[in-house]
């Protein structure tokens, strides 16, 4: 597994970016999702930024094989909070009902140590679309980009970022 593209060491990745570090906070746990945020990963990465996202640059599966729950939880928790702490931004995928929770408790970690939180929206779970967050994780962020189309809230992020850094 190769982590140098969040790290000082060399990477020949054409992906990896040499601007600020980000970590991609939100759900990977089907294919639509893990599709949407490798698009939305690689417009932060085309614009210079260095992106973690676990589903991609996290523990292979293989690595994980034959472990127990209590060493699972250490492995995970201990590997994303600390490129949490690393990063300079995280970058929320705020879809579904409810945030992922997983992505809440990495939002929690970066707002604790000052990093500078941005989000996105691609639904709507509720009747009143201004409020369909909770305060709390809105609070956390400096931006929200919200498009319940996909395809054009990439354009919007492009947009936005050949303009304005994260």
């Amino acid at each position: 597994m190769n982590y140098s593209k969040f790290t000082n060491e060399t990477n020949t990745s054409s992906n990896a970016g040499e601007g600020k570090k980000v970590y991609f906070a939100g759900p990977l746990f089907n294919q639509a999702e893990k599709d949407f945020n490798l698009k939305v990963a690689k417009v932060l990465e085309d614009n210079g930024y260095q992106v973690f996202l676990p589903q991609r640059d996290g523990f292979e599966e293989v690595k994980l094989e034959d472990k127990s729950e209590e060493e699972l939880i250490k492995m995970i928790f201990s590997l994303d909070s600390g490129k949490v702490k690393e990063s300079d931004i995280l970058f929320m995928n705020l879809d579904g009902r409810v945030p992922d929770d997983g992505a809440c408790v990495e939002l929690g970690i970066a707002y604790a140590n000052n990093k500078r939180c941005y989000g996105f929206k691609t639904d709507t779970c509720s009747f009143q679309p201004k409020l369909d967050l909770n305060l709390m994780i809105s609070g956390c962020m400096l931006k929200i980009f919200k498009n319940y189309d996909g395809d054009e809230l990439i354009k919007e992020l492009e947009q936005y970022l050949s303009n304005n850094e994260l």
